[in-house]
């Protein structure tokens, strides 16, 4: 499946329960995540989403690594059979 097919019910999933999932673009600080997700009760979470089987870049495991320092949460997604998991543990967190 392609990425663009995952990303699109991915954005559907989170409307569904009342949240955000904004494209995350970042001028001058390449290999972020392609999503921020934005649930009720303040949740935060980044998704990258990749094509079936294809794996994160050296960049985008730094920028996860990074991130994840940080005390955020950082998800690669590469199949839509992930979402409603994700989801509910971001909504857990």
């Amino acid at each position: 499946m392609r990425e663009k097919t995952i990303e699109s019910k991915l954005v559907k999933a989170v409307r569904e329960i009342g949240g955000l999932a904004p494209k995350f673009v970042s001028p001058g600080l390449d290999g972020v995540p392609d999503r921020l997700v934005l649930l009720p009760g303040g949740r935060i979470a980044f998704i990258e989403l990749k094509a079936q089987g294809k794996p994160l870049r050296p960049l985008q495991v730094r920028r996860k690594r990074q991130l994840e320092a940080l005390g955020f949460s950082v998800y690669r997604i590469d199949g839509p059979e992930q979402i409603g998991g994700i989801l509910d543990e971001i909504q857990s967190s």
